[in-house]
């Protein structure tokens, strides 16, 4: 239990990590009302993959209410595009365009909160802490799930998916000084694959989220939202993993730093 007062305490510094999951990162969204609704001043972020495209969102200015909007016209078909490299099916590159509409062409000196992105060097398997440099570029490498989307090269380095290492970032919080981590997991669908895309998207969420259990650690604020019953690719559900979010949060920041 964290103390209320140390929480009010304006020199506590809090970080936010949140996960990874394609769609389901929505529930993001709604955990960030929930936060914003108790007044909790989120000093850096950190995201893996959905995360660290919300974390973006949010780093450069934009409102839940902005962001709610922003990924209820995301879906797969316009933010994706097949290409024919041997290096995976699709690529983000129009999820880049809606990137630089959305926050522009910046670095990540430029944002209002400090906020860093994790993402894997394919060739390594290293975890790769990407907080200098273009915003958008990061973030695509991080959002990059091997073999489905062709890997983003930054430095040289092959990168992709940032949940392969690391599927909820407190790793780079801390080097930002987070004296309180607040991570927030997507637990993965348990709905039956319906095609080729759920089948390879379940067998890497349950592998990431199994990894990330392991990373977590006692002192940290883990903030699991149950999102059993919703599929991690389709867009109809971004309403309801919103709401969803916002109330398993609620209860969550209630009982673990309130007391209620």
């Amino acid at each position: 239990m964290v103390n209320k007062n140390k929480l009010n305490n304006e020199t506590l510094h809090i970080g936010l990590a949140l996960g990874g999951g394609a769609v389901l990162g929505a529930a993001h969204v709604g955990a960030l009302k929930a936060i914003e609704d108790k007044n909790i001043k989120i000093d850096c972020i950190a995201g893996t993959s959905i995360g660290a495209i919300i974390g973006a969102f949010i780093a450069f200015g934009k409102s839940c209410e902005e962001i709610e909007e922003i990924i209820s016209d995301l879906n797969w078909i316009s933010v994706t595009k097949l290409t024919f490299s041997k290096e995976g099916f699709l690529t983000n590159k129009k999820l880049a365009n809606k990137l630089y509409d959305t926050i522009g062409d910046v670095n990540f000196d430029d944002a209002i909160i400090p906020f860093s992105v994790v993402a894997t060097d394919i060739a390594t398997g290293e975890r790769v802490i990407l907080n200098k440099g273009s915003v958008v570029e990061a973030v695509l490498a991080s959002s990059s799930i091997p073999g489905i989307f062709k890997p983003i090269t930054i430095d040289g380095r092959m990168l992709v998916d940032g949940g392969v290492v690391e599927n909820v970032p407190i790793s780079p919080l801390k080097e930002m000084g987070a004296e309180l981590i607040v991570a927030v997991s997507l637990n993965p669908s348990k709905e039956k694959p319906k095609n080729m895309i759920d089948i390879m998207l379940n067998s890497y969420y349950f592998s990431t989220f199994r990894t990330a259990q392991l990373q977590l650690e006692k002192e940290h604020l883990l903030l699991e939202l149950d999102l059993h019953d919703y599929n991690p690719v389709y867009t109809k559900q971004v309403p309801n993993l919103i709401d969803v979010g916002y109330k398993q949060a609620k209860a969550f920041i209630e009982a673990q730093l309130f007391n209620k």
